[in-house]
């Protein structure tokens, strides 16, 4: 039996959105063509007779379309479940919150574990490249299908906030909010290279097998590994110490590799966790997604053209793997070409992994500012 929290938004389903069937294939950032395309998407709430209430809430790197409430076969809420529903930040009574899981993707969504319709076997590495670009266009499509001209609101932490950010970009017209927290308008050097470590673990794993593992089982290990370094990327080092120190699992040392102190006891349980629920050849082309994605400077704004969209920028001062600096210069960026732009750095213990933590902080800016966006837009205002 669930046991569901209080404002839950009770049981929600996962519904699937295919388009881009041949001959009209999505032609995608590197010019190859993708189709049919399948999007897993949730939506939460009642869209309006005018379609001015949606919001777009967007996933990082390991999430997918169940952002809130529960499935029949799970105990766990959505990812963000402390954010979407009755009365919380993306207030469900207000307003209609679509999530989907993105392209690329392997809970749902069309990707490289999917079948190719050619081969009838799983895409694997034939599968094309991706960008944040992409997902964005894929997201486009979902969007017309329910008729919506204009989102109130694009939000998303991480990976999502990049996905805010090429909404803007790609669609600045369609987009009257913007939401980017812990996020970064293009990957710095080390942000790529803790990426490709991942990348490089995942196919050392002799069950790797060139990418052809589907038949075998997945290079656990390798996926494994990535997700344990990725990980230590998430947290601060404040947080680690408060949480593990150096606190050993038994009271004397074993003098043998086995794990011994906590926190390598968490790091493999949260790998060992991460292979039963996600795929290794998604975690290369997500990550590959990301160090490719760029909209820095005239590339999120063309010089010469004005933008009427909103943004909320979150960052996190102990976030160590996508700077509170980064987001900084987004907002001076978006200053300097005279865009309404709020900047609100929270205070936390937590690094990266407080967009995912920090409710109370992040629902009191975020209700705010959709309600002066929601109200906007109610007067006819831009």
């Amino acid at each position: 039996m669930v046991v569901q929290r209080m404002n839950s938004l009770g049981l929600v389903e996962t519904k699937f959105f295919t388009f881009a069937e041949p001959p009209n294939e999505m032609t995608l950032e590197s010019g190859q063509k993708l189709g049919p395309i399948t999007l897993a998407y949730e939506t939460y709430g009642v869209l309006n007779e005018e379609k001015t209430n949606a919001i777009l809430v967007l996933h990082a790197l390991s999430g997918d379309a169940h952002a809130a409430g529960y499935h029949p076969d799970e105990k766990k809420p959505g990812w963000w479940d402390d954010m979407v529903g009755p009365g919380k930040a993306f207030d469900t009574e207000k307003y209609f919150v679509i999530c989907s899981n993105v392209l690329g993707g392997c809970r749902g969504s069309t990707g490289p574990s999917s079948i190719n319709p050619g081969t009838g076997k799983p895409y694997a590495l034939h599968f094309p490249m991706i960008t944040i670009r992409d997902m964005v266009e894929a997201q486009r499509h979902l969007i017309d299908h329910f008729g919506i001209g204009k989102l109130l609101c694009v939000a998303g932490g991480s990976m999502g906030g990049m996905q805010a950010l090429q909404w803007a970009a790609s669609y600045p017209d369609r987009v009257r909010s913007s939401i980017p927290m812990a996020t970064a308008v293009k990957h710095s050097s080390q942000q790529i290279a803790f990426d490709e470590v991942g990348r490089q673990a995942i196919m050392a794993d002799p069950a790797w097998r060139g990418g052809d593992y589907y038949e075998h089982g997945q290079p656990e290990r390798g996926l494994a590994l990535a997700r344990m370094i990725g990980h230590i990327t998430y947290m601060s080092e404040q947080s680690m110490e408060e949480k593990f120190s150096r606190r050993l699992k038994n009271d004397n040392y074993s003098f043998t590799f086995v794990p011994e102190f906590e926190v390598e006891g968490y790091l493999r349980n949260r790998g060992d966790h991460f292979v039963r629920r996600f795929d290794a050849n998604t975690y290369l082309y997500i990550t590959k997604a990301m160090d490719y994605f760029d909209v820095a400077g005239e590339k999120l704004l063309p010089d010469g053209r004005q933008m009427d969209t909103r943004f909320l920028v979150i960052a996190f001062k102990s976030d160590w793997l996508y700077l509170p600096q980064q987001s900084r210069e987004l907002v001076d960026f978006l200053r300097g070409r005279f865009v309404d732009v709020t900047y609100c750095e929270i205070k936390s213990t937590y690094g990266h992994d407080a967009f995912l933590l920090e409710f109370d902080e992040e629902t009191r800016l975020v209700k705010h500012f959709l309600s002066r966006v929601y109200g906007s837009a109610a007067n006819g205002q831009r």
